[in-house]
Parts: C-alpha cells; structure tokens; sequence
C-alpha cells in the first residue's frame, strides 16, 4: 500500500515581530565581530508598540551603537512609518547589557591549560534530503520562497500596497519519501488600508487575494515542477492592516523552527539568533547541517539526520548519533565512525573549518539558515562529499 501524507511547514517575512529581533540582535553580533572577531556576544531583542529592548550578556574590546544598528536594521527591513507597526526614526530604544559570566567565559576561553570547550550544554541537530536541489525539505523551501517573494515585490513596489509583516505556509503531499504534489497554501500578509479605493471590505480582500495568488503563490508553484491543488487561502481573517511590533510583541530565539528545517527534522531547542559561534547551539547545529548534507551528495544516504551534544567547557563532543532512516547505503553505525573521521567536531575546529568569526549574521536571520546559495554560508558546501563517496567502494 503507499504510504500517503501530508506535511506542513511555515515561513515568516523579515518584518515578522519575531524575525524583527533576530535581525537586530545578529545585526549587533556583526558589528561586533567586525572589529573584534573574537568578541563573546549573547544578544537579546524585544520589540513592541513603538519600542525595541536590547539586552544580553557581550564581552568586547570595540564599540558599537546599538541605538543606530536597531534603527537601521528596521529602515533596511521596510519599517519606516508607525502606522506599519513601528517606526525606525520613532522608536524608543532601551539597553541593558552585562558581560558574558566569568564561569563560562573560563570553559570557553583557550589556554596552555584548556582546550576551548563548548559555550553551553545541549544537542543539536542537522538534516538533509534528496527532495530538492538544495537537499532540504520541500515544505519549508517552498514556504521561505513565498515570502521571500513577498519582500521582493514589496520592496521593488510591484505590489505597493504590501506591508512589511507577513507568514506562509505549505503542505504537501508524500507517497512514501517523495513528495508528489501541494495541497494547500496559506498566506497571511499585512497590507495597506485600501478602504478608501474599495469601500467594501470584500471587493479589499477579493483584490489582494488575487494579487498574492498571481504575484506570488503560482509562481513558486509553477517553478517547483509539481502538480498542486488550487486550494489557496489569503489573510484568512480577511483582513491584515495592523501588524508587526505593534499586533505582536517580538521576541529572539522564537522561530527556530523556521529557521531550520520546518519540523521536518528534530530540534534540540536552541536559537541561533544572536550568538557568537562560540556557542554550539549555533555553531554546531550549522556543522550538523554541513556533515548530513555532504552525507545525502555523496549518496550514502537519502535522508540524514546528524545529532551532536556537547557539556559546557568541554571540546569533545558527548556524543555523535546518525540516523539515515532506512536509507542509508552504509550501516548507520559505520556512518557516524566516519563523520568522527572526515569531520571536525570540536568548537574551535568547526569555527575554523566554516570560517565563522566574520559578520555574516544578519542574513541568516530570515529565510531560513539553511538551504540557501550565497558563499559566505560555508555550511552549505558540498566539498566533502567526493572524500565520503571513496567509502562507499
């Protein structure tokens, strides 16, 4: 019997409240680390009605105007005018930093003594597939390139009744592990108030229904080569005027989900946003993507999901765990034997293996960590696959 389902992932736009924060707080990590690559940065953001909060724990020896990131960072996104949620030039902007605590900074720090340990205990997890070109999960990818589709006409004003604030989501239909059509889509985008040109609410959300589906929905559907369903839903309220900061309080850290792998595969909790690669719950989860990606292009496996763990202060990882679901053409076991060998695992080795002490943050604050082109996201590299294919002979 086939095994039919469906899966569900989510996107959210740049102007998200959430995706909001996560953007400032790694803006502010790479205004750090372009003076001081070696600066230990924890950075937090909240963003509500005309206010953004910046707060953590940074360590360094330059100086950045965390007042004028923050305001940039909102300009940049499209939050120009309070009426959109809040305003770069009107916002109240709040700090409240300490320095990164002495016992970690002990564990991190290298010595003579001490090898530089792990920022933080905990487990992370990476993933990849043969579903798409970028070996990700097809939900997700679809999902982050309609609202990433969203941003552009938006910004190029093509659609310029469009607002900074909005999310999608995808389904799709699997037989087995392959997906074979989309079922559903649904689109929720903030949008002008147009009530002066349609004074009936219905003709407003009958025009930015069939804009969004036009503009945005089927083109991404078309170039994705699968059959869908003409099942779209468009601001399902029927109606999205007031959004961002001011309809929902933003916070870092709350969309790891979306910036992963849509739920696709496991996650061991922690944030990206924010931290310095001293801390593995970034570090490590970009090497778990780098190792299960260059596992599925050099065709040991399908579908792979790598788990590291880590204790504070300590190099050596706990563990190393491989699971290739039934599709490996290696034994699971022998697998993880060869990622301990091909692979660097300790913190320092992996910020130097991915070339991570550079300001290249801020971008992976929104659509998506993974499954993306652009050079400066070394873990998405495939250059250890043809040394991985030798063990397949």
């Amino acid at each position: 019997m086939p095994d039919h389902r469906l899966f569900t992932s989510e996107s959210v736009t740049e102007g998200h409240p959430d995706k909001v924060c996560d953007q400032i707080s790694d803006a502010i990590l790479d205004g750090i680390l372009a003076d001081d690559p070696y600066g230990r940065v924890a950075c937090e953001t909240l963003a509500t009605t005309g206010l953004i909060l910046v707060s953590g724990e940074i360590t360094t020896t330059t100086y950045v105007d965390i007042p004028n990131i923050v305001r940039k960072t909102l300009a940049d996104i499209g939050y120009t005018r309070a009426s959109y949620g809040i305003s770069a030039t009107k916002a109240a902007v709040l700090t409240s930093i300490d320095e990164q605590s002495p016992e970690i900074a002990q564990g991190v720090e290298e010595s003579n003594e001490h090898e530089q340990g792990a920022g933080d205990q905990g487990h992370m997890f990476g993933f990849a597939c043969n579903e798409t070109p970028e070996l990700m999960p097809l939900p997700i990818q679809l999902a982050q390139r309609i609202t990433r589709r969203l941003a552009e006409l938006r910004k190029s004003e093509d659609l310029p009744w469009l607002r900074p604030d909005g999310k999608s989501q995808v389904t799709v239909e699997y037989d087995g592990d392959r997906p074979v059509a989309v079922k559903k889509v649904v689109v929720a985008t903030q949008h002008d108030d147009l009530s002066d040109a349609y004074p009936d609410v219905r003709m407003e959300h009958q025009l930015i229904t069939k804009e969004v589906v036009d503009r945005v929905v089927l083109p991404v559907l078309v170039d994705s080569g699968l059959d869908f369903e003409e099942h779209f839903i468009v601001n399902g309220t029927g109606r999205f005027v007031m959004g961002g900061p001011q309809a929902d309080t933003g916070l870092t850290g709350r969309k790891i989900i979306v910036d992963t792998y849509g739920g696709y595969a496991r996650h061991g909790g922690g944030a990206f946003s924010g931290k310095d690669p001293s801390k593995v719950d970034r570090s490590a989860a970009y090497m778990t993507r780098y190792i299960a990606k260059n596992v599925v292009g050099a065709e040991l496996a399908r579908r792979c999901e790598v788990q590291l763990a880590y204790s504070i202060g300590v190099a050596e990882p706990v563990s190393v765990s491989v699971d290739t679901f039934g599709t490996g053409r290696l034994d699971d076991r022998k697998i993880g034997e060869i990622i301990r060998e091909e692979f660097p695992l300790k913190p320092r080795e992996i910020i130097q293996h991915l070339d991570l002490l550079r300001p290249i943050y801020q971008k992976t604050a929104a659509y998506g960590h993974f499954g993306r082109e652009d050079d400066d996201f070394t873990w998405e590299r495939l250059d250890k696959a043809e040394a991985l294919k030798a063990y397949l002979k």
